[in-house]
């Protein structure tokens, strides 16, 4: 939401914040202080003459405007309808997906350019739902293992009791019949005992359903770590494989590779066929990808086109050969609108490769992945990049 105050508009709990400012006041729009509000700046308009909308909006509309030039001369962006769109999405909170990678890339020290910019708005935002469910589905099986283990005790007291009220009876049987108090405490007891195992009965009952919930839960959750669109694991069952191949990797004194996979040009796959046509390049890609997966290699979507990819028991000269085999099977591949008719082009990837282990933690791991991905990008798309190294030499070798 757009804060009209004197402050910069803030979205999605963060603060679009430009680093430069001083070419307003060269445009004359700007002499050093905040910008003018009409009620303690503007001439007052006689009482008797009331002021129109546009008036009465001018200062806003100048102050939104001023924003999002800010946006395009800090990322020294084109002043395009694509950018201005852009730039207005992301002061506003209209797209805060957007903005939030926006602030990554920046955090990384990456520039924000047309090409990008493009390729990232032609992804969709599809992890929320299945993080959210993730989330809903993790909680819900704390909560019936600890309804459970609840019952689990609740049963082996009732259990307990019953088999006191039976000893109890036993006794009681053996006393003499005559006695109208013993009569009386055996009926009662019977009674607590036949209750008791009602009781027994319904708890068996329920702890069956648990059962079955458990199951259902069990099946969510492998569907919550599953991208719908490829069969692959999603994000989230990404970072979960990661945190366990390091630690795996760790303890055999194995190497560990991560590579970040971004589909080349995706975005005119769906301008020209549309997102159907896409979503199918986007599968076909997730399959070729995951031929190379097995025991010690996981390939996974991480969001929009982008795959990534973790190999244990691979150095990098291995792991790069791997990866390069599946781009260069994709780019040899002519696919075919089958709805159209009409050819896709070739369709390629670019991919980036990081040593997992010769970083202090998986974050920076990452982040090196996808500046090798971005590497590969500015060096022409369609080939592999190992952080901190020249893919050139590799690629002639092979």
């Amino acid at each position: 939401m757009v804060n009209f105050g004197l402050g910069l508009p803030s979205f999605a709990g963060m603060t679009y914040q430009p680093p430069f400012s001083g070419w307003r006041a060269w445009l004359g729009l700007d002499t050093g202080q905040p910008m003018r509000d009409t009620a303690a700046h503007e001439p007052q308009a006689p009482a008797e003459q009331s002021l129109a909308p546009r008036e009465i909006g001018l200062p806003a509309k100048r102050r939104m405007l001023g924003h999002v030039a800010d946006f395009l001369i800090d990322h020294d962006l084109d002043v395009l309808p694509f950018t201005l769109a852009v730039g207005y999405d992301c002061v506003t909170g209209a797209n805060p997906h957007l903005a939030q990678r926006i602030l990554e890339r920046t955090e990384k020290g990456m520039p924000i350019t047309l090409s990008w910019l493009e390729e990232t708005m032609a992804t969709r935002p599809e992890d929320a739902t299945a993080e959210a469910l993730a989330a809903l589905v993790g909680e819900l099986e704390q909560g019936l293992a600890t309804l459970e283990s609840t019952m689990t005790g609740v049963q082996q007291a009732t259990d307990s009791y019953s088999q006191a009220l039976e000893h109890q009876v036993t006794a009681m049987n053996s006393e003499p019949a005559d006695n109208p108090l013993v009569a009386r405490l055996t009926a009662l007891t019977r009674h607590m005992l036949d209750h008791t195992r009602t009781v027994q009965d319904e708890l068996a009952a329920n702890q069956a359903q648990v059962t079955a919930l458990q199951d259902r839960l069990e099946e969510a959750r492998r569907l919550a770590n599953h991208d719908h669109l490829t069969g692959l694991p999603n994000r989230r069952a990404f970072d979960d494989l990661y945190a366990r191949e390091i630690q795996a990797a760790r303890a055999a004194g194995e190497t560990l590779c991560v590579a970040f996979c971004d589909i080349d040009h995706f975005k005119r796959v769906n301008d020209i066929h549309g997102h159907p046509a896409g979503d199918r390049v986007i599968r076909y890609v997730a399959e070729t990808l995951g031929k190379i997966a097995d025991a010690h290699c996981h390939v996974a979507r991480h969001g929009g086109e982008e795959f990534a990819i973790l190999l244990r028991g691979s150095s990098l000269a291995q792991a790069w050969a791997r990866l390069d085999a599946a781009r260069e099977t994709i780019a040899q591949k002519r696919l075919i609108n089958r709805t159209t008719d009409m050819p896709f082009g070739q369709i390629t990837f670019s991919g980036g490769i990081a040593d997992a282990l010769a970083y202090p933690n998986r974050a920076a791991a990452l982040k090196a992945a996808d500046r090798a991905l971005y590497d590969a990008k500015q060096a022409g798309r369609n080939c592999i990049v190992i952080a901190g190294h020249d893919s050139t030499p590799m690629r002639d070798a092979a």
